[in-house]
């Protein structure tokens, strides 16, 4: 009974959904707030993300002639709850209580379905410029998931494992994969950058171009949950990233009492994820919208080349038993 109870406080509020909500609209208004500052502007209120999502939940439902209703009422809660299942399984304070063998195949499926989600409605708003928006979501999606998904499966080729928190434990014994598989971890940021549609991957949303993309349609609590989805991928991915590369929340000591260790464990988490962040955000602020045939080259052509890359070094690593 006790072992449930945690578990289900662990879900719902502590590191689960509630801390979940909460830091992806500080990590949404840090990012703003960090571009503001590097292009020189003053930035949001701290409140700001908060703010936009209560008055867009409050905002009145506009459904497109011909739409139905309900599907379009489904999609963005369909996306929603699979990004804040794949937080789940992705270790905040130590070793995941809800991990298995396979659950980041599993997260990454997850991730993936925000993506079709924008383009399903582009695609039923019936409105040109939401149907190239989710057109060009999911030709983008195709370009970059491949060595995204190669940067992140080779960490689970070197530590043998397709659990994430066994590859946190991993890292924690020997060496964090970041050193090991400095290509892989670009690939991932840039993979990132791209599946959260961050410029210069804003292809799909293009205001100038597009209106909105996929989202021109979206009013009310749609346009809010969708919000909420992207900034809570954003937590996730980063999450994800320095589980994977920067060892995540695991100390290589142990540390007395007990849950010292997973105070401290989230102190790391809190930190590299900001980190990632920081690399996102400069990353935005830099760089300028690409067109899709620019990124389809630098795609298959440098990025995908460059994971594949990886994946050969970290063959060759293994076969030689360079980590034992």
């Amino acid at each position: 009974m006790t072992d449930a109870l945690l578990l289900l406080v662990y879900i719902l509020l502590f590191p689960g959904f509630f801390f979940l909500f909460a830091y992806a609209l500080f990590l949404s208004y840090l990012d703003r707030k960090i571009v503001a500052r590097m292009q020189s502007r003053v930035g949001p209120p701290f409140y700001q993300p908060f703010a936009d999502l209560i008055k867009m939940l409050g905002k009145e439902v506009i459904d497109p002639d011909g739409v139905d209703r309900q599907v379009f009422n489904t999609i963005p809660l369909v996306a929603l709850a699979a990004v804040m299942t794949a937080y789940l399984y992705v270790p905040v304070t130590g070793y995941s209580p809800l991990a298995f063998q396979g659950d980041l195949v599993v997260v990454l499926y997850l991730m993936a379905i925000p993506t079709f989600s924008l383009f399903l409605l582009g695609w039923l708003s019936r409105n040109i410029f939401s149907a190239i928006g989710g057109i060009r979501a999911v030709t983008q999606l195709f370009i970059y998931e491949v060595p995204f998904f190669l940067a992140l499966l080779t960490p689970a080729i070197m530590a043998g494992t397709w659990s994430i928190s066994e590859i946190v434990a991993w890292q924690q014994h020997n060496i964090w994969l970041v050193f090991l598989q400095p290509i892989g971890f670009i690939v991932a940021l840039i993979g990132l950058q791209a599946k959260l549609e961050r410029t210069p991957f804003d292809i799909p949303e293009a205001e100038t171009e597009i209106v909105a993309g996929s989202w021109t349609e979206l009013t009310g609590r749609r346009l809010a949950l969708m919000h909420l989805t992207t900034e809570i991928s954003l937590v996730v991915g980063s999450a994800l990233i320095a589980a994977l590369f920067l060892g995540g929340p695991m100390l290589p000591w142990a540390l007395s009492p007990l849950w010292l260790n997973g105070a401290a464990g989230f102190c790391l988490f809190l930190f590299k994820t900001l980190a990632v962040l920081l690399v996102l955000s400069s990353i935005k602020v830099a760089t300028g919208r690409i067109r899709i045939d620019q990124l389809n080259e630098i795609g298959w052509k440098y990025i995908a080349s460059a994971a594949m890359v990886q994946v050969g070094i970290v063959l060759v690593i293994n076969y030689l038993r360079v980590i034992p």
